[in-house]
């Protein structure tokens, strides 16, 4: 039993599990390892971490002691874990989730998943197997990622939608079947892009083809368009809303 007052004593922290500083954590949360957890994280009642991957031709741990046999879980610094949030082992890489990030109550972010930093994961979001969430991504309420898909830094996802395919960087994706409908301006404007290079993009968020590689070296953008470039597929990336 812990006697950090910033740890309940009915959370169960297990073997491989490491905490960094000023960490809460509330009743009945379990921390599974191998796991890391930076600085300043608050994890809420009844939030599972690092609980084995669901792929059904891969051992579920018989024990509650020890490592897990699977490739754990990171949690960056001053991340929100809120209430029954489910966060699963790596089946191939760690699972992640970058620093300042709120995964907000019920939420699932399954195995070998990689989330950037500052996102958002509304309540009930749930992201598939291997899939990657840029930075500053917002799914909103009861939003789906399909497993290995790419959501690009900045976008933000409807709530309810149901994501089968890759998402451009910092579009905005609603409706059933979800659709692009233009850009998040506001995401844009949040990382200083100048009002008339927000006018350039929107122009070609009208058209039917969005062509990112020209903005692959953009010194605000270009890391952002590089790394969603690199993990989507970019098969019917190019939807165009309707």
């Amino acid at each position: 039993m812990s006697t950090d007052p910033r740890i309940h004593p009915r959370a169960f922290i297990g073997e491989g599990v490491t905490l960094g500083r000023d960490v809460t954590i509330g009743p009945n949360a379990v921390l599974l390892g191998p796991l890391t957890v930076g600085d300043r994280v608050w994890i809420g009642p009844g939030a599972v971490l690092g609980t084995p991957p669901e792929i059904s031709s891969l051992e579920q741990n018989a024990a509650w002691e020890g490592h897990l046999a699977h490739h754990g879980v990171v949690i960056g610094d001053d991340v929100v874990i809120r209430e029954l949030t489910t966060i699963s082992q790596g089946s191939h890489r760690p699972t992640r989730v970058g620093s300042g990030s709120w995964l907000l109550n019920t939420s699932y972010v399954a195995h070998d998943v990689e989330i950037g930093r500052s996102v958002t994961l509304s309540s009930g979001a749930r992201v598939g197997g291997h899939a990657t969430i840029g930075d500053h991504v917002t799914l909103g309420l009861n939003a789906t990622v399909h497993q290995r898909r790419a959501v690009g830094a900045g976008a933000m996802v409807g709530m309810g939608a149901g994501v089968t395919r890759d998402v451009i960087p910092f579009s905005k994706v609603y409706g059933s079947p979800p659709r692009r409908h233009g850009l998040n301006s506001y995401a844009l404007r949040k990382l200083g892009v100048s009002d008339a290079e927000i006018d350039d993009l929107t122009a070609r968020f009208d058209s039917s083809v969005v062509d990112f590689h020209s903005y692959a070296e953009h010194p605000l953008l270009g890391a952002h368009v590089s790394d969603w470039l690199t993990a989507a597929s970019q098969q019917d990336a190019t939807l165009k809303a309707s």
